[in-house]
């Protein structure tokens, strides 16, 4: 039963005579080669609680209108009382809420059960809080088991804490030993009785493992990692509806993401949940440096998610925030936000070659606005003063001015995207389109249903992703029009998610962190870059064999990408490059999997196959080998 609503498709049975194909030696697109990126949207807590390290959970006590300050995460100890405070002297007016811990006698103090566990290993734990209040005596840091009380780490803080002022105390933590699981626990105590009425208040309460790279505020090791291992070039960023807001006052702002962490509000993200805003612009570009990507910067493009446009008459001061956050990044520390930039530790400038404006605007309405003034008024103004970067659309639905490019987003069934193979045919190179958010997101035959991740996979499964390859082929064969692509979303915490399936899934455990399938396929494209796309001639069409070729002008290799999608047997081909004698090596890397719709789960095993093997043109230069079915391919000359 699952077999006939998952292969619509006609099934092409493989011929008994090998597929022909013969690629040429000149003809064809010389480009930089489709790239491999990331998007970044605050989903799934793919920032907060992922990525970005911090493993407090509601650190800062952060809330507003749409999600109000709570105690989310913390629990008191010994019968300590938590409560919830605006005081007339908060840390920061960005950070107003803090929380009041009293004790009764003796040991008082309060505990956080981090993102749904914390990690705990030996290595260094670095933190730090404020506090407000009369207090002689020491603290007590901690990482203990929440399931036998077992202390891992703990250490003591000398109090500076004073009354009507907040003071922060540094700490590090070291465990001797390593947690057998994480359902761990961190906490801070007091002594109750050595203060002047038995409570004080706390914010901005931090703890950060190792980082990559040691960075202060950094990122999550695990989860670098795997993103370094696929080879990407980009990052798109801020990515998704998190840019547009619900409503037009709770849009992205990047100047309330940079600076001292008590001076960051966060906000309301479109995903159910309260952002810290510890993931911001500074740190993106800290992320672009540390990976060599290129960043792709999204702005805001005067749109909100509950359909408010702002008027073309009051389109002004938004325009010109755009081109501040630009200066603050690529400017010289004489301009004003260059300076501000400098002074934030980052005195050279970045580079932008890319801005895009918005996401999604031919979405909830907003095409109209966007093609009549909004995105033409936003070109111009970026145009004017940094005339080298391409303005990307939000959409490839309008005409576009100049040499902007656009953004195409597909989310669909196997089927449908393998039948979009030659959809980029029809573009022209002088607008460059960019694939920010794709994926295969139902199985064939099954409606799609909008609304979250109960209607989806939670994983990307196998037969979604050989044709998600077969789509990207397409795109490879117009590498001159496609900058690049990147599978959306691209993290998912498995404790608390709201939309699926996903590029990496994790929990609090960095061990447990599961590649998708569809992360191999892009490791597999990733790591062969085509330079320069040859023309090919075949005996046969298209299907169920799906290939480009082409050169690596960087290595002086040809390239050959292909893909199975539905053949009833494996499919012989034979390969030949014009100029390639016989006897010349290739490796031929080839990737399965038993189960079409076999997934990789956290805390589970990969089921990806991957083999590699070394062939040999005959006769007349040709490489013969076999695809079987449902698989994804690259041959590489030596």
């Amino acid at each position: 039963m699952m077999l006939r609503k998952c292969f619509l498709l006609p099934l092409l049975a493989a011929c008994g005579a090998a597929v022909e194909i013969t690629v040429a030696s000149s003809g064809g697109n010389a480009t930089s080669g489709i790239q491999y990126g990331i998007m970044e949207e605050e989903i799934n807590y793919c920032g907060d609680g992922g990525l970005y390290a911090e493993l407090i959970r509601n650190r800062a006590f952060q809330g507003g209108a749409k999600y109000p300050s709570t105690l989310d995460a913390w629990i008191p100890v010994d019968g300590s009382a938590l409560s919830l405070q605006n005081l007339s002297q908060p840390l920061s007016s960005a950070l107003p809420t803090s929380v009041n811990v009293k004790g009764t006698t003796g040991k008082a103090g309060l505990t956080n059960l981090g993102w749904w566990g914390i990690d705990v290993r030996q290595q260094k734990y670095t933190g730090s809080f404020y506090v407000n209040g009369a207090y002689n005596g020491t603290f007590t840091a901690s990482l203990q088991s929440n399931q036998t009380g077992d202390v891992f780490a703990s250490t003591e803080i000398v109090s500076k804490s004073v009354r009507g002022a907040w003071t922060q105390h540094n700490f590090t933590l070291t465990p001797d030993t390593a947690a057998p699981n994480t359902e761990n626990t961190f906490s801070i105590t007091f002594d109750a009785s050595n203060t002047v009425d038995g409570s004080l208040d706390f914010n901005l309460i931090s703890l950060f493992p190792p980082t990559w790279n040691d960075r202060p505020n950094g990122l999550r090791k695990d989860l670098m990692q795997a993103m370094a291992d696929f080879a990407p070039k980009f990052l798109r960023f801020p990515g998704g509806n998190n840019l547009e807001g619900d409503t037009i006052p709770g849009r992205w702002k990047w100047n309330e993401t940079i600076g001292p962490l008590k001076d960051r509000p966060g906000r309301a993200t479109t995903w159910t949940y309260q952002e810290t805003s510890g993931l911001g612009l500074v740190e993106y570009m800290e992320w672009c440096d540390d990976l060599a990507v290129e960043p792709i910067l999204a702005v805001w493009a005067g749109f909100a998610l509950n359909g408010d446009a702002i008027p073309e008459s009051e389109l002004g001061p938004y325009v010109q925030d755009v081109l501040n956050e630009l200066e603050f990044l690529t400017g010289s520390v004489d301009t004003e936000y260059g300076a501000l930039r400098a002074s934030l530790g980052h005195p050279d400038p970045w580079t932008i070659k890319y801005v895009e404006v918005g996401n999604e605007d031919n979405l909830n309405e907003g095409l109209e606005s966007y093609t009549s003034y909004r995105f033409q008024t936003f070109y111009d103004a970026i145009k004017e003063k940094y005339p080298d970067i391409t303005v990307l659309a939000s959409t490839v639905e309008l005409t576009f001015p100049g040499d902007a490019g656009g953004d195409y987003h597909l989310y669909d069934t196997p089927d449908n995207f393998v039948s979009k193979f030659n959809y980029f045919d029809q573009f022209s190179p002088d607008h460059p389109i960019l694939l920010g958010e794709i994926a295969t997101i139902q199985l064939n035959g099954i409606p799609i249903v909008w609304g979250g991740s109960a209607h989806f996979s939670k994983y990307p499964w196998w037969i979604g992703t050989i044709a998600e390859g077969v789509f990207l082929l397409g795109a490879e064969r117009n590498a001159d029009k496609v900058l690049g692509t990147t599978y959306a979303p691209f993290f998912m915490n498995l404790a608390n998610y709201q939309w699926s399936p996903t590029f990496i899934g994790f929990n609090a455990n960095p061990d447990e962190t599961a590649l998708s399938t569809s992360w191999h396929l892009y490791e597999l494209f990733a790591h062969n870059t085509i330079t320069n796309t040859l023309p090919t001639t075949s005996n046969s069409s298209f299907g169920p064999l799906y290939y480009v070729a082409g050169q690596d002008n960087t290595t002086n290799s040809h390239i050959f990408k292909a893909a199975v999608y539905n053949s009833t047997a494996d499919v012989p081909v034979s390969l030949t490059f014009d100029g390639v004698k016989a006897g010349t090596s290739a490796q031929l890397t080839v990737l399965t999997a038993a189960d079409p719709f076999g997934m990789n789960e956290v805390a589970s095993a990969n089921i990806v196959d991957k083999m590699t093997s070394t062939v040999t043109a005959g006769d007349n230069g040709v490489f013969d080998f076999s695809l079987p079915n449902l698989s994804v391919a690259v041959l590489k000359t030596e």
